[in-house]
């Protein structure tokens, strides 16, 4: 079998009655590196959203009430599939979102990984025993939130779409896939194409392609109770404030200008070569992104000049038609000119590029800058580029507070001593400390989310996260019989 056979879904979205026509205008699928066209990809209607939000409701209700079992081996299968089809998604992934081919395995894992860990939330255990004053039993209990719409960023879409839609498919719910228009294949047609191979009913999982206005759709429609949204913290923000009108719950995991922090007396060999990492994997394009150096002052030059080094032997290019690149393509035009306008105003200001600083074709060189100031927007703002702002400090004091001083709450790396960090980590404000690893990392299994314009907690990772994020609690009480009750009477006129 062909998974991504482009003749079952191209010009087509998938709903409850399988790959359709979709009502909007046709996405155009385009390589990152060439902008050539991949493929075309139907969009939906708003009257296409409202009606497939209803469908969702009553596949729901039908997927709930299967066996937690039968709910758990679709979830495994999806993830062994996952693994069986890597060979053909994978090329999708390189050429779509301009990764790496490694990039590429690290999604598809991820959604295997994903998918493996969800078969066990079905059977999970649902609740508690409470005390309780009274002569009955009491209990909480979880139960599905109903219809999820999941949201999806352009640079991994594989990885940060699977992260919500695996739990929240296994804990009972039904979901509405909305993906990035830039990534709709491999955020989108994959994930569907995968559960649809899985044996997941119609209608529990549908694919909503489209622009702006769908994703206000997804976000509005009644029968939606929960919106996972991964992406731009402006974004993110319009979705919280349309939530909050309608008393629903947003999942919102959002920028990063996250800090490195290399302590005095770290090895600046290795901690260079952690900053290089999380500054220019996928070109910067990750929201854990190193996205600001802090060097102790007694070693900001031989830092400066190691990082450097690392930046101009790294291979750009494109991926997909070369080997050995490290670098790929920026996702689009916008993005680049972002990335530049951020460089050139803070080289028209003073600061120093000794690396990079330049666009080649649809890439962006690894660049590597210094003599910066703190209010400069190249190192107040996230770049979401392949761009290494490095800041001396003079004592740990100075570093944390320059650390806290963002209104990102993301991520955060210390290198160097453990004792010092461990010390240096119970002051930082951040929803992620690494110690001697750089700031990219997650793991299935552990709470992840960023907090301040980062977003609103930790609602990915982890049975209690999944759970806290895809179900709602219920008190139920149980009598044996039914307990006598006798409305008092009021007072006499007589007492008054």
């Amino acid at each position: 079998m062909n998974l991504l056979d482009i003749t079952r879904w191209e010009n087509k979205v998938a709903l409850v009655e399988g790959w359709v026509a979709g009502n909007g205008e046709s996405l155009t699928v385009r390589e990152a590196a060439t902008g050539h066209t991949l493929a075309q990809l139907g969009t939906v209607s708003v009257e296409q959203v409202a009606q497939a939000a209803s469908d969702a409701r009553e596949a729901q209700r039908r997927w709930a009430a299967l066996a937690p079992s039968e709910r758990g081996a679709v979830m495994r299968r999806a993830g062994d599939l996952f693994a069986q089809y890597a060979d053909e998604i994978a090329p999708w992934a390189v050429r779509e979102t301009g990764g790496t081919w490694a990039k590429a395995q690290v999604e598809i894992r991820s959604a295997v990984i994903e998918c493996h860990e969800a078969a066990g939330l079905p059977t999970h255990p649902q609740g508690d025993v409470l005390a309780t004053n009274k002569k009955r039993w009491s209990f909480s209990k979880r139960v599905p939130a109903g219809v999820v719409t999941v949201i999806s960023p352009f640079n991994f879409p594989l990885t940060l779409g699977i992260r919500s839609v695996a739990p929240a498919l296994a804990l009972g719910n039904a979901v509405l896939l909305k993906p990035d228009p830039r990534t709709s294949v491999t955020g989108g047609v994959v994930i569907q194409r995968i559960f649809e191979e899985a044996g997941l009913p119609p209608g529990v999982l549908q694919l909503l392609p489209g622009g702006a206005d769908i994703g206000v759709a997804v976000v509005n429609a009644p029968q939606v109770r929960i919106i996972s949204f991964t992406g731009s913290t402006a974004a993110g923000q319009k979705i919280g404030q349309a939530a909050a009108a309608q008393m629903k719950r947003a999942h919102l995991e959002l920028g990063g200008n996250n800090a490195l922090v290399v302590l005095p007396g770290a090895d600046i060999k290795q901690a260079a070569a952690a900053g290089a990492y999380g500054s220019f994997l996928h070109q910067g394009q990750i929201c854990q992104a190193t996205g600001r150096h802090l060097v102790h002052e007694s070693q900001v030059q031989d830092y400066l000049e190691e990082l450097t080094r690392i930046a101009k032997e790294l291979r750009v290019g494109d991926p997909y038609r070369e080997t050995g690149i490290q670098i790929g393509p920026v996702i689009d035009e916008g993005q680049l000119r972002g990335i530049d306008s951020l460089v050139q105003g803070a080289v028209a200001n003073g600061a120093q590029v000794h690396a990079g600083g330049v666009r080649a074709g649809n890439c962006y060189q690894p660049t590597v800058l210094s003599n910066l100031e703190s209010e400069m927007p190249v190192w107040a703002e996230e770049i979401f580029g392949p761009v290494a702002p490095v800041l001396s400090y003079s004592t740990i004091d100075e570093a944390v507070e320059l650390v806290n001083a963002s209104n990102f709450g993301l991520s955060v790396a210390l290198l160097g001593d453990v004792g010092v960090a461990m010390e240096v980590s119970e002051r930082i404000h951040s929803g992620v400390v690494h110690i001697n690893e750089q700031t990219v990392g997650d793991e299935t299994m552990a709470p992840f989310g960023g907090i301040g314009s980062s977003g609103n907690g930790a609602r990915f990772g982890g049975p209690e996260a999944n759970f806290e994020a895809f179900t709602e609690t219920q008190w139920v009480t149980v009598q044996g019989s039914i307990e006598r009750y006798v409305i008092p009477a009021g007072e006499s006129t007589e007492s008054r």
